[in-house]
């Protein structure tokens, strides 16, 4: 059992590296941009290219890989992203870098899908949804901790140093999958049109919708947080910052408190959890403008943000229990989707109406989220809304297992 939590663990790891190699970019952008003599535009490239090959190859590239062993998956993934973090910080090229963003995007979605299904296969039954949990901690933390450390370093030591240290943190990811990971040959691999297959239920689309709507809810506002607390509260560039680590700290905790409501009701926490988004984003826009209100409810924000990671992610794998891995490919391939279309969004009513009224993009899509999760409900067999047999996690066989109710 220690030798499981550990593997857990690790799993963690990985996505915490990966999480600080996607996200670690945005915070050092401007060093970049200067230090590779290119424009900020350009620079920019370097994160949405990562996001778009995310969404447009996620679903595919896990199709190809799953006829391989599970453990052979995560540790070559892991081991491109310390190998391209190793190429940011000895490259003076932009279009290196570029290219090099461009690769380990390629199996970002594959370790995602992977490491998710290893965590739950790797439990018994009562504890996936704690496991899952568990793994998605390390992307809570990679914002918290990762992604300001990455910053820290380009400003205070190098950029290099910055790069340097998300090719440790992957190595060592890697270095305890081929440890901790036990070889999981894949004995009866689904074929691609059976895990295809899941995409002909009208409920995956209307699952799979609401995941997009709800990531768009999340990041129309979460996006220009900064924008928002420096020009609607009037924080300076200091408070911006600790309010800002105080967000990610919170995330933590929002993580696994979602995850402990999930195994006790998963259809009431996903119906709540839209609701809980437009009443923070109702807050946020009453007490925008009031400084000392502000903070505490920042910290309300930040964990009932954290929450739709881990809630979307178990919606969405109620309806491909039978092909996990792909299953969860979906959901980064569209969380991803949901995050575009999200900050394109709230962009635009930045741009148009002022940063007070970035809470309505959000509150809108939250409503909107809301809508097509009742929708979906309304094709969801008797059995499973009742508290009947609900899927959390697949065994390698594909069956669903876990007694929870809803």
């Amino acid at each position: 059992m220690r030798k499981t939590s550990l593997t857990v663990l690790v799993l963690a790891l990985g996505v915490f590296g990966i999480i600080t190699t996607e996200m670690g970019m945005v915070g050092v952008l401007p060093r970049v941009s200067a230090e590779l003599g290119v424009t900020p535009s350009a620079a920019g490239w370097l994160v949405g290219v990562f996001a778009l090959v995310i969404a447009v190859s996620g679903p595919f590239t896990t199709l190809l890989a799953s006829g391989v062993d599970r453990k052979k998956v995560l540790a070559a993934a892991i081991a491109v992203f310390a190998l391209s973090n190793a190429v940011y910080a000895l490259t003076t090229q932009y279009e290196v870098m570029l290219a090099f963003r461009v690769v380990p995007a390629l199996f970002h979605p594959v370790f995602f899908a992977v490491a998710l299904a290893t965590a739950a296969r790797l439990v018994p039954a009562k504890d996936a949804t704690r496991a899952t949990t568990t793994v998605f901690a390390g992307v809570t933390v990679g914002f918290a901790l990762g992604v300001p450390l990455t910053s820290y370093l380009a400003e205070h030591v190098s950029l290099a140093s910055a790069f340097w240290f998300g090719a440790l943190v992957n190595l060592i990811a890697f270095l305890g999958i081929l440890r901790f990971v036990p070889s999981m040959p894949v004995e009866e691999r689904a074929s691609y049109g059976a895990q295809l297959g899941i995409l002909k239920r009208p409920r995956m689309w209307l699952t799979i919708t609401s995941v997009v709507l709800v990531f768009a809810a999340m990041f129309s506002v979460y996006g220009y947080s900064a924008e928002y607390l420096g020009q609607v509260t009037h924080m300076d560039g200091t408070w911006v910052s600790a309010m800002l680590m105080a967000f990610g700290i919170v995330m933590i905790l929002g993580n696994f408190a979602f995850g402990s409501l999930l195994q006790r009701g998963p259809v009431r926490t996903v119906v709540a959890y839209p609701v809980l988004c437009l009443l923070v984003y109702v807050l946020l826009y009453a007490v925008g403008p009031l400084f000392a209100p502000m903070v505490p409810v920042v910290l309300v924000w930040g964990a009932v943000h954290s929450g739709g990671l881990v809630v979307s992610q178990s919606w969405l794998g109620r309806d491909a229990s039978d092909a996990p891995e792909f299953g969860n490919s979906l959901f980064i391939s569209f969380s991803n989707l949901g995050i575009t279309v999200g900050t394109a969004v709230g962009g635009w009513v930045m741009a148009e109406y002022g940063a007070r009224q970035l809470t309505w993009a959000g509150a809108g899509f939250a409503v909107a989220a809301l809508i097509v999760t009742v929708l979906r409900l309304g094709l969801e067999p008797r059995r499973d809304q009742s508290g009947g047999r609900q899927a959390v996690s697949p065994d390698p066989s594909g069956q669903a297992l876990g007694e929870v109710g809803a």
